[in-house]
């Protein structure tokens, strides 16, 4: 009864985790007793994440369509290195911030470079260079992934929760970059980020003072 209850709780939890999440697991599990170690996979998602924003300074529409599926790739592999980290037990310090550091790099690197190929290129004209918009919105991102990091290392994995639907969480959304450049949208995406980034990442600045120890 113990080992079916067990069985049970175990299969809730994986039915529970994001679509990205399970597929990176079962994408990793071959390598559990391998040479590989996490840092090599976040080395991956490094590579791909660069080179995505390397295509995106171009601002061709070619070459953003490229740059929007490196990114899509970057994005999956960044879950690879968890998945094998808790499945091999090679987890680190220096491989948590070196994953940190990554994600921070892709997402400001993504939409500096957004900016910087879509000058003089805006439909829509904003107060501030397309350069500074694509910082400020990248910056932003980095800040609400990091707060939620710590947030989670808090108060627990449920605090950091986001809603989900069929496997899909709320930061899914940035798999539709593709979606957005085939539409050749990233003139309307980049205003769209610039406003709601800074505004969410406020938000979550908030929770993550409500939750920090009352001294």
């Amino acid at each position: 009864m113990m080992e079916k209850s067990f069985s049970n709780a175990a299969t809730n939890f994986a039915a529970q985790r994001p679509w990205d999440a399970r597929a990176a697991a079962k994408l990793v599990a071959p390598l559990r007793d391998s040479w590989v170690t996490p840092n090599h996979l976040t080395t991956v998602r490094l590579v791909f994440g660069v080179a995505a924003a390397g295509a995106f300074l171009v601002g061709s529409y070619g070459w953003s369509n490229l740059g929007a599926v490196l990114f899509v790739v970057s994005n999956f592999l960044d879950h690879t290195d968890g998945e094998l980290a808790r499945l091999s037990g090679k987890s680190s310090r220096i491989g948590h911030l070196y994953d940190l550091a990554s994600d921070a790099l892709v997402t400001i690197a993504l939409f500096l470079a957004i900016g910087i190929g879509l000058d003089d290129k805006m439909p829509l004209q904003l107060p501030i260079g397309t350069t500074a918009a694509g910082a400020i919105a990248g910056c932003a991102v980095a800040l609400i992934f990091y707060l939620r990091m710590r947030i989670e290392a808090l108060v627990g994995k449920e605090a950091t929760r986001q809603a989900m639907i069929a496997g899909f969480e709320t930061e899914d959304v940035l798999y539709l970059l593709p979606l957005v450049t085939l539409c050749d949208g990233l003139g309307l995406f980049l205003p769209l980020a610039v406003c709601c980034a800074p505004l969410f990442a406020l938000w979550v600045v908030a929770d993550y003072l409500r939750k920090l120890p009352k001294s």
